[in-house]
């Protein structure tokens, strides 16, 4: 099943993406392999996930929490605790 994620950045920066293998992606972002973004940020964890029902449903709310303000997506995080 696909998921959209949040990871948190060494800086303290947020990151949106999608995975159909949650587990994998994260690890190919701390080895520097997934994104020109988080690989000049790592370590990076993996603070927000959501799992959609296709590709496509993922990639519309990968898009609709992109359009979050930061304050936005921190209450979507703690929304989950």
């Amino acid at each position: 099943m696909p998921f959209v994620y949040i990871l948190e950045c060494s800086d303290k920066t947020l990151y949106t993406g999608y995975a159909l293998d949650i587990e994998k992606r994260l690890k190919q972002h701390n080895q520097g392999l997934a994104s020109k973004y988080t690989r000049a940020r790592l370590p990076v964890k993996c603070v927000y996930q959501e799992e959609k029902e296709s590709v496509s449903a993922a990639l519309k709310r990968e898009m609709e929490i992109k359009k979050m303000t930061r304050e936005q997506k921190l209450d979507l995080i703690k929304s989950c605790d």
